[in-house]
């Protein structure tokens, strides 16, 4: 088979997607999640909530575990998936930068490189996404 070829009528490239996504957002989730204080503060955050942070971690948690847990699945779920990652990765980019104009972060380069990582993962979800309602 072939890096082109459909399992169940999923690309395997959407598959790889999935687990690179649960790369990512395991690696960011761990450390937002035990120490989010110093992690946000050395990235620049002027105040920092820790209950605020580790339910976005909860948040990276359940989006990228499930990534992996789903990779396998079939096209209606992957549809759910997608949904789901469209929408968090829409109201994040939108969230992350209305706090970076608002002064949110010291070095508001780090905010809107934020907003770029997450608004690249929405545009990627949008391309999967019309890719699989064919």
């Amino acid at each position: 088979m072939t890096d082109t070829e459909n399992i169940n009528n999923v690309p395997v490239w959407l598959r790889r997607w999935f687990i690179i996504h649960f790369a990512i957002d395991v690696i960011v989730a761990v450390p937002l999640f035990v120490a989010p204080r110093e992690v946000l503060e050395m990235f620049g955050w002027k105040t920092v909530d820790p209950m605020a942070a580790r339910l976005a971690a909860a948040a990276l948690f359940g989006i990228g575990i499930e990534s992996l847990l789903g990779r396998n699945a079939g096209r209606e779920a992957f549809r759910g998936m997608l949904q789901l990652k469209l929408i968090w990765s829409a109201t994040a980019t939108i969230g992350l930068a209305w706090s970076t104009l608002e002064g949110a972060v010291r070095y508001p380069w780090i905010g809107w490189s934020t907003v770029a990582i997450f608004a690249a993962f929405h545009l990627l979800w949008w391309y999967w996404y019309l890719r699989l309602r064919k």
